[in-house]
């Protein structure tokens, strides 16, 4: 799967992933009307709404993007309906031809590392028969528990020929708490960093492997340093657009020939037609038309940057 992202970043010359994390206030009223008149003001309607802005989403942007990221925690908070919203966003955007990295964060050891992974990258047995369950390409993973926590994964990604991407330095202000205190003289993102290249070194592809790594867009330096590190590891960049990170703070996450990152932008897409410049070009009607020009504008911010 590592080398059909690539093949469809060169292809589409995108280095972006849509991250689909819906929230309702994000949702245009017209969509939660019908979704509310069919089902009323329920968990069911709430998810339709979802369901009905995502593939709106999906159906504006397909043609431009490799990937989409949908964040399971914006739908599980509908319970079993949001789960269900999610798995029809999964499997659309695999019929438009996407590639889907499910951005679910799991971390956990031995037979409940396993069930995860098979859950969301494998394939569960079943008396005789073996099903996929929620079947995405792509799963990002915690890896504070260890080599227990990534292995399982791991596992499933050499038989599926899946990917993950496991969080090393993350975007979010407060992530210097622990990942950048220092152990034996080194910061502990570039510990993470070193066993992402070890176990990446297991499951290769063509160029780059089964293995990468999350590194935020608003800590440039430390990623230069991490590509270094991380030589054959896709970085998946969060943290572009909403939470402060430009074009040319990227550079740093790429190799020199514009390949090795792929570029997370949610709500400064998703959520386009609610913000400048688009919201004065754009109808509520015409959210996905917003979305599709904040994704054109940030393709020729990111390829000025790294081309």
């Amino acid at each position: 799967m590592i080398n059909q992202l690539v093949a469809s970043i060169k292809k589409k010359q995108a280095p972006i992933v849509v991250g689909l994390d819906p929230m309702l206030d994000y949702i245009p009223e017209h969509l939660q009307k019908e979704a509310f008149e069919k089902y009323g003001e329920t968990p069911e309607g709430a998810a339709e709404a979802i369901w009905q802005y995502n593939k709106g989403l999906i159906d504006a942007i397909a043609d431009l993007v490799p990937a989409v990221k949908p964040q399971i925690a914006m739908y599980e908070q509908f319970g079993l309906e949001g789960v269900k919203a999610f798995q029809k966003t999964v499997n659309y955007s695999k019929e438009k031809g996407l590639i889907v990295i499910g951005d679910i964060k799991r971390g956990d050891i031995g037979s409940t590392s396993a069930a995860y992974a098979v859950g969301h990258l494998g394939k569960v047995k079943i008396g005789s028969k073996s099903y996929a369950g929620f079947d995405e390409d792509f799963a990002t993973v915690n890896p504070y528990l260890g080599s227990d926590g990534v292995k399982p994964f791991i596992e499933v990604c050499k038989e599926e020929k899946k990917g993950i991407f496991v969080l090393v330095k993350t975007s979010n202000p407060s992530s210097g708490e622990f990942q950048d205190r220092l152990m034996d003289g080194k910061p502990l993102y570039e510990i993470v960093g070193e066993k992402v290249n070890e176990w990446g070194s297991e499951v290769m592809g063509d160029a780059y492997s089964y293995v990468g790594a999350v590194v935020g867009a608003t800590y440039p330096e430390m990623g230069k340093v991490l590509r270094d590190i991380m030589p054959k590891a896709y970085i998946l960049v969060p943290g572009y657009g909403a939470q402060g990170g430009t074009g040319k703070d990227l550079a740093p996450f790429f190799d020199k020939d514009g390949l090795g990152a792929i570029v997370n932008s949610s709500r400064g897409i998703i959520a386009a037609w609610k913000k400048d410049p688009y919201k004065e070009k754009f109808a509520p009607e015409g959210f996905a038309d917003a979305a599709r020009a904040a994704v054109l504008d940030m393709k020729e911010d990111i390829n000025s940057a790294i081309l």
